[in-house]
């Protein structure tokens, strides 16, 4: 369904010199230099596939998904969805895709919200019967009855996303590009979109990309994840695998009650972890402790800290992505 294959893209920076002097100087006779967004990645998708496409601020990863959509044009390499080119024959190209950047929409921000779908129906030719089954599909699966006559404006930030997706939906696109989908959400309703993307990749078969910083959006939607960084792809494989390898680390974080208090915690001696496995960091109020969780179980430090001090709130987080992208390196792929 989608093959990408040695995928690079520059972007030529112009240098500007301090000072008014530089100013002029860079008018006339301008100093660049050529970034590197994308470097040489390759990667394969099957149909039907929801493929985990992640990477910290400024990877590379939007790059990628406008080149693979076709707003981009590609330095060197080649990309090719549904055998066609994205880049070439836009027109017919963008009938086959569906697309949903997670801050900005594609809806029409003060026509009601029908409407909008009824001018994306004229756009994307969809015939009366066809627009029909695939409202009363989409309704089901994203309930958009209750606003579906408010404008857009009016739509909360989790009514806009469900919104917008039906909008890339209405046309029965082949593949759906999901970039950061659930950003800014709260919990229940991450929770209703990512049940709606999983319902709409079972029952229409639609192959998805999804981009993201929330790896809960990952683990529950993806077997496999491609993790860029620095324009490189440096994982490619099931997401299990890389939690197990590399997702051990954990963060414990906690509230002092006592400023003071922080001096009676050891956790190095207490749990025998050197300082690749430990660190601690604090601002006098709350402190911070990422653990290799192999090394010392949560339950351990948990147990270990609340009996050694009193604290008035505590949480334990997963590794996030920049966590497993520095243990990548330190590791070595």
């Amino acid at each position: 369904m989608i093959s990408v294959q040695n995928l690079r893209k520059e972007f030529k920076k112009t240098i500007k010199e301090p000072g008014l002097k530089g100013s002029v100087k860079s008018l006339f006779k301008p100093k660049t230099e050529i970034i590197t967004a994308v470097d040489n990645i390759s990667f394969e998708v099957e149909k039907g596939e929801i493929l985990g496409f992640i990477g910290p601020n400024g990877a590379g990863k939007s790059t990628v998904i406008k080149m693979l959509t076709g707003i981009l044009t590609p330095t060197s390499g080649e990309c090719m969805i549904n055998g066609q080119i994205p880049y070439k024959n836009r027109k017919e190209y963008v009938k086959e895709i569906g697309v949903v950047f997670g801050q900005r929409t594609q809806l029409w921000w003060d026509l009601a919200l029908r409407e909008t779908y009824a001018v994306l129906k004229e756009i994307y030719e969809v015939s009366d019967k066809d627009y029909k089954e695939r409202m009363a599909f989409l309704n089901e699966v994203l309930d958009l009855e209750s606003f579906i006559t408010s404008p857009v404006r009016t739509l909360s930030l989790g009514q806009r996303m469900r919104a917008d997706i039906a909008a890339s939906m209405l046309h029965n696109p082949k593949v759906l590009f999901l970039d950061e989908p659930t950003i800014g959400l709260d919990v229940v309703v991450k929770d209703n979109i990512r049940r709606a993307i999983q319902k709409i990749n079972e029952e229409e078969g639609t192959t998805v990309i999804l981009t993201t910083h929330d790896l809960s959006d990952i683990e529950l939607l993806c077997n496999r994840i491609v993790m860029i960084d620095k324009g490189k792809k440096v994982y490619d494989g099931p997401i299990n695998d890389l939690k197990h390898k590399y997702g051990q680390m954990r963060e414990l974080c906690f509230e002092l009650k006592n400023q003071d208090a922080l001096s009676a915690l050891d956790y190095a001696k207490t749990f025998s972890l050197s300082d690749d496995d430990l660190a601690v960091d604090s601002d006098g109020v709350e402190v911070k402790v990422r653990f290799n969780s192999q090394k010392a179980s949560v339950q351990e430090v948990l147990k270990y800290t609340l009996n050694s001090i009193d604290v008035s709130d505590i949480s334990v987080k997963d590794a996030d992505i920049e966590e497993i992208i520095r243990r990548i390196y330190k590791e070595g792929v």
